[in-house]
């Protein structure tokens, strides 16, 4: 492709390289290939069930971990506005039936009261039409009620990020996702000094309303549970945007100029790399639930933090030993039993290497980011989850894939996506730092080949877009991956309006 002098300004702009837009418009062209994978992760084969005794010594290391001055920190992807959660009220609002006339409008309806955001929502309906939302539905005016709920010059529900809606009722008030994550937070991430911190990833559009509701929460929420919060906030970078592509392939313009797009949530591994941090927490800003049943997500929080601890500890002992000279074969027999039975890396071929090349194979496996992931039990359709795949060096080992990245034309993968038993719910403990204590560059460890192209409609023209590997996919490929299994109380996504009605999301 010829780059025109407009395109050099664009590209400039944006803070990216000829050669980055070049390797995305081939990838647009020529696709993405499937991985390899060996099997499900399954319990005992790449997931482990914790016993009693190692959640003692989780919890235990947990505990050593804040009280020594380890820096844990919470991120919360939390870019976009909410509309897909309110998608069946606009069909409803724009369809042709003026009352409820499906299950899910119908129960919208039937227990409105009960959402956290009514007393908002009704005192908007008296300051639009005077009347209040039983008066309203009183006389049928339904779709008046959801439009107040979703339209700006309502309640503006449809165009808010989901971090900034009412999400659940407390005394006296109601709480929103932002202000959940920070009093989970409070519970399990307090450091030594009491501060806790919490960064989170907004649409650039959304910051001043973000920052707007932190002025008025953060004091409110310190003086609630005893802590000082430290939050911070940060947006996709530009250089993540992504090309997008006519269906030949070529560059698709608007006005002459290139045409770029977010590039999915995978650009947000150069958010995470900004952040300095022992530990770090991931977590979407949706999956919540209020203080009263939240007990269980914190015990398998501090779960996963202690875990993660013990295996960067043992990493660290073991690199320095490895530093120190070439270990003895005993050493160098426990290292490869580490990093079969605890990292699940399966390695073949080794026996015959000399000591030298053993140690040097370890090394460069241990020396990479960690993260230990909370996988639940999937009770819905299968698909994407955790699965052990094949890395470039023949080596295999536990990955977190989407569906899109496995090849469906594969009797024997269709089956292993039938056997899988656990899905992803991103639920994250992750290490950003060497043996050393000096940070990863987390872009080195992205595999750049698991992106996938979807197709989009840009002003009645089909283009395709490009989604960088995903933040805890292809943007984590080449890290050490550790999966746990979590109880499904842990996970508590809301996904549609309406699962703000289910038991997790209600106080007792």
């Amino acid at each position: 492709m010829e780059l025109l002098e407009i395109d050099r300004a664009t590209l400039e702009n944006r803070g990216i390289s000829e050669e980055q837009l070049r390797e995305e418009l081939i990838m647009l062209k020529e696709g993405f290939p499937f991985l390899r994978i060996e099997a499900p992760a399954t319990v005992g084969n790449g997931i482990f069930r914790l016993s009693d005794d190692m959640q003692s010594s989780s919890l235990r290391l947990w505990d050593e971990f804040l009280a020594g001055g380890g820096k844990a920190v919470k991120m919360v992807p939390a870019s976009g506005a909410a509309s897909r959660m309110f998608k069946d009220l606009y069909a409803f609002l724009n369809g042709k039936h003026d009352k409820p006339h499906d299950d899910f409008i119908k129960k919208f309806f039937a227990e409105i009261e009960d959402f956290a955001f009514f007393p908002l929502l009704n005192a908007c309906c008296m300051k639009l039409y005077g009347k209040s939302v039983h008066s309203l539905v009183k006389e049928k005016r339904y779709k008046d009620v959801v439009a107040a709920l979703l339209q700006e010059d309502g309640l503006g529900y449809g165009h808010l990020p989901k971090a900034l809606l009412e999400f659940h009722k407390i005394l006296g008030g109601s709480r929103t996702p932002l202000e959940e994550h920070l009093a989970e937070g409070a519970s399990y991430a307090a450091g030594k000094d009491g501060r806790v911190h919490v960064h989170f990833t907004v649409s650039a559009d959304h910051v001043p309303l973000v920052e707007r509701k932190l002025e008025e929460s953060v004091a409110v929420m310190e003086n609630k549970y005893g802590v000082k919060f430290d939050v911070s906030l940060s947006v996709q970078k530009p250089s993540t945007d992504t090309v997008a592509a006519n269906m030949d392939g070529t560059p698709y313009r608007e006005n002459g100029e290139l045409f770029f797009r977010p590039g999915g949530h995978g650009a947000l591994i150069e958010n995470l790399n900004d952040l300095d941090a022992d530990v770090v927490f991931i977590k979407n800003i949706d999956n919540v639930v209020p203080d009263e049943t939240r007990h269980t997500t914190l015990l398998y929080k501090r779960l996963l933090g202690g875990v993660l601890v013990g295996i960067v500890n043992k990493r660290d002992r073991y690199c320095k030993i490895l530093k120190d000279g070439t270990p003895s074969a005993e050493q160098l027999e426990e290292m490869l039993g580490f990093l079969h039975n605890v990292l699940c890396i399966t390695h073949d071929h080794l026996e015959n290497l000399s000591d030298e090349v053993k140690a040097e194979y370890i090394f460069s496996k241990l020396n990479r980011p960690v993260r230990v992931c909370g996988v639940v039990k999937n009770e819905g359709e299968p698909g994407g989850g955790p699965f052990l795949a094949y890395n470039a060096d023949g080596t295999v080992s536990p990955q977190i894939l989407e569906s899109t990245q496995i090849d469906p034309d594969m009797k024997e993968y269709k089956k292993m996506l039938k056997e899988a038993t656990h899905f992803n719910p991103v639920d994250l403990a992750v290490a950003l730092k060497d043996w050393k204590g000096e940070k990863f560059n987390l872009p080195d460890f992205v595999d750049k080949t698991t992106g996938f192209i979807s197709i989009k409609s840009r002003e009645g023209v089909e283009i395709k877009a490009l989604e960088l590997p995903g933040l805890w996919n292809g943007a984590m490929s080449d890290w050490n991956t550790v999966l746990i299994e979590v109880p499904l109380p842990t996970f508590n996504p809301v996904k549609t309006v309406n699962d703000l009605l289910r038991e997790a999301h209600r106080p007792s």
